[in-house]
């Protein structure tokens, strides 16, 4: 019974404050942040324990990995934009992961964090399943990663929107990869209402980006905790 109201009551939270965030486009009302505040006043308020919420809750989390694989949908769906923007899409994309992980795993660092929460934030530009995959090879923390993964995505389409509008982009692929980059699923969601090309180039460089922080973050991540360092605990 408890797995059954566990999953039950958040996917019908989850649903709930989709079309609340539809109705309004506030970026503050998205689902991401709506979502985990309502659930944990109701097991506050109902004195239910989050063991025995998270009987059901955590099958949604057995859930990613496999979802992962739905990612070759947008690959096969935009293999057009690829074959013309191939090389855009790479380097972007390679700068990007690079500059997020030496900037998070650089910043726990000299902020004197320890280590397993540097691990913990090395993958927060990349969508969740597969940040949170990293995380675990890294020596993360994969719970944590998902909070540093969500945080990243309202705070980065907040300042891509932002840069799109005051820097006069109008590169629709530029725009996509933008907002694709900064904010995993949250940006290209955001860059799907900017237009088809905006939403195929973030979706590609979302995938991209998941693609290629898988491949270097084993190698870089212990390159920069020696680097700036980090607190063993």
């Amino acid at each position: 019974m408890n797995v059954v109201l566990g999953l039950m009551s958040t996917l019908i939270i989850y649903q709930l404050a989709k079309r609340l965030y539809q109705q309004s486009a506030c970026l503050l009302l998205s689902p991401l942040l709506v979502c985990p505040v309502v659930i944990i006043v109701a097991l506050q308020l109902l004195h239910v324990s989050y063991e025995t919420y998270n009987a059901g809750g955590q099958l949604l989390s057995y859930m990613l990995q496999p979802a992962t694989v739905a990612l070759a949908v947008p690959l096969y769906r935009y293999r057009s934009v690829i074959k013309e923007h191939l090389l855009e899409i790479v380097l972007y994309v390679s700068a990007g992961a690079v500059v997020a992980i030496v900037t998070s795993v650089g910043a726990a660092g000299l902020a004197g964090l320890p280590v397993q929460v540097a691990d913990s934030l090395a993958p927060r530009s990349v969508t969740t399943p597969i940040a949170m995959n990293i995380s675990q090879i890294v020596g993360g923390n994969p719970a944590l990663t998902a909070a540093f993964v969500i945080i990243t995505g309202l705070v980065g389409t907040v300042f891509a929107s932002l840069a799109l509008k005051y820097l006069s982009i109008e590169n629709p692929v530029t725009r996509g990869m933008m907002l694709g980059i900064s904010a995993h699923g949250t940006g290209m969601s955001k860059a799907h209402e900017l237009g088809y090309l905006e939403g195929a180039s973030a979706s590609l460089a979302m995938i991209f980006m998941g693609l290629i922080t898988a491949f270097i973050a084993p190698g870089l991540v212990p390159v920069c905790l020696k680097l700036f360092g980090g607190t063993y605990v």
